[in-house]
């Protein structure tokens, strides 16, 4: 049973709840390397089940996960109110090949692109955190909002990673 876009708000801000977004966020890419450090990568790129995501898929999603963000965040502080698309995921772990990409530069590039997106939330004004956009799924959704989002996101994936490795 596939939730609904409502349901999955409340369950990733549902992590995020009485922690930081921020601080959360900005220890997410260390939290990354502890967890795959000195695992193989073969192992890295097992899946759990055929229809779970491996670790690598969930490092690369992660990144590239992080590239929409940086895009949504920016779209919504030149355009406020622009109209944010959705995309399917699970079509993008396919179509991006993400079992045949490197963990370790998958969590490299989520590092990088994580530090930049840090960089422009720290340096905006405090009415900036209001501007929002529209997604196609979600609706309105503001750069505060997107922050909380994206650090439950952190969380979720975090803790799938650390079960799916105490399988092992």
């Amino acid at each position: 049973m596939s939730e609904t876009p409502q349901q999955y708000t409340q369950r990733i801000l549902g992590y995020v709840e009485g922690k930081q977004p921020l601080a959360v966020q900005a220890a997410t890419a260390k939290k990354l390397d502890r967890l795959i450090k000195g695992v193989s990568t073969a192992k890295l790129r097992k899946r759990p089940t055929p229809e779970k995501w491996s670790v690598s898929e969930i490092v690369a999603h992660l990144a590239d996960g992080e590239i929409v963000g940086a895009f949504r965040m920016r779209l919504i502080l030149g355009s406020p109110g622009a109209h944010i698309v959705a995309y399917d995921q699970d079509q993008w772990v396919t179509s991006g090949h993400y079992d045949k990409r490197d963990p370790r530069e998958s969590v490299e590039q989520f590092r990088v692109l994580r530090e930049a997106n840090l960089g422009l939330l720290k340096s905006l004004k405090p009415e900036q955190w209001k501007d929002y956009g529209v997604h196609s799924e979600r609706g309105q959704e503001s750069i505060e909002h997107i922050v909380r989002m994206f650090a439950g996101h952190d969380i979720n994936h975090l803790q799938q990673i650390e079960k799916i490795l105490a399988r092992r």
